[in-house]
C-alpha cells in the first residue's frame, strides 16, 4: 500500500506529540480492502518528560479521524509506557500493529519494539483470537454482512498460525491455505464492497457455521498444544526500553 499524497503532513500538523511509529491497520492489513476501505492507522507517541512527571499530564491516548480525499482515516496512538502495558497482556491487536509490515512513519524505537517481539508471543495470545471470532461471528449472524465473516475467518486463522508458527501474519490472502476452500472468493467480494452483503454463491449459513466452529476447535487445540510460553520470556526488556526513551 503507498501512503496516499498528504498524509504525513496532516499528521505532522495536527499530531501533538514526536510518533515512534504509524502503521496500517484494518482491512488494508488483513488483505481485503474495498476503494472505499477507511485508512486506520494506528502507532505509539512519546510524550515530553515534563508531561509525565509534573501534575499537568499529557495525553495517553491520541485519536482523531478526518476525511482524506473522500475516504475516512483514523489515528489511535499511545504513548509509549501503555502501548508497552498492552504487550505484556494478551493483545493481539498491539502485536500486529507493531509487526504492521504497512508502515507510514517509523524510527529506531520502532525497530528496538519489532526486535522484543519474539519474546513477547505466549499461548495466551489464542483467547484473544478466540474472543474475537466469537464478537465477529455474532455480528455476522446480526447483520449477514461479509465483513465480519472474513474478520471471524482472519482472527481464527491469524491465532492458529501464531499457536503454530510462533510468528504474527495479520494478512488473510496469506493463510487460506489453513481455511475453507471457498475464502478467496469472499475476500474478492469483499474487495468490491466494503460492507457488502454475503454474495449470493457463498455456502450457506450452517456451512459456514460449521467451518468456523471447525477452525475454532483447531485453534484452542493448537493453543495446547504450542510451544509458546504461557507469560513473556522478558518483560524487564520492555521496561528497560520505556526507561531509555523516557532518559533520552
Amino acid at each position: 500500500m503507498n501512503v496516499p499524497e498528504g498524509l504525513l503532513g496532516r499528521l505532522a500538523a495536527d499530531h501533538p506529540y514526536p510518533r515512534a511509529f504509524v502503521t496500517v491497520s484494518g482491512a488494508h492489513l488483513y488483505g481485503f480492502p474495498s476503494d472505499d476501505s477507511d485508512i486506520d492507522l494506528r502507532g505509539v507517541h512519546l510524550l515530553p518528560l515534563e508531561e509525565i512527571v509534573g501534575l499537568e499530564t499529557g495525553e495517553e491516548t491520541v485519536t482523531f479521524m478526518w476525511d482524506h480525499e473522500g475516504v475516512e482515516a483514523d489515528i489511535v496512538t499511545h504513548d509509549l509506557a501503555k502501548f508497552c502495558t498492552l504487550l505484556l497482556r494478551r493483545n493481539g491487536y498491539v502485536l500486529e500493529q507493531v509487526m504492521s509490515p504497512l508502515v507510514v512513519a517509523t524510527s529506531e524505537l520502532h525497530r528496538e519494539l519489532k526486535a522484543l517481539v519474539p519474546g513477547l508471543l505466549t499461548s495466551h495470545h489464542a483467547h484473544h483470537y478466540l474472543g474475537f471470532a466469537r464478537s465477529q461471528w455474532k455480528l455476522f449472524e446480526k447483520t449477514n454482512e461479509l465483513k465480519p465473516l472474513l474478520y471471524t475467518f482472519r482472527v481464527l486463522l491469524t491465532g492458529i498460525h501464531l499457536m503454530r508458527a510462533g510468528e504474527i501474519q495479520a494478512d488473510l490472502t496469506r493463510l487460506t491455505g489453513d481455511g475453507p476452500p471457498y475464502l478467496p472468493g469472499l475476500i474478492e467480494a469483499k474487495r468490491a464492497a466494503e460492507h457488502g452483503a454475503l454474495p449470493a454463491d457463498a455456502p450457506a449459513p450452517p456451512r459456514l457455521q460449521a467451518d468456523v466452529a471447525a477452525l475454532t476447535a483447531r485453534l484452542e487445540d493448537e493453543r495446547d498444544r504450542s510451544d509458546l510460553p504461557e507469560s513473556p520470556a522478558d518483560p524487564r526488556a520492555l521496561h528497560d526500553l520505556v526507561v531509555r526513551a523516557r532518559l533520552g
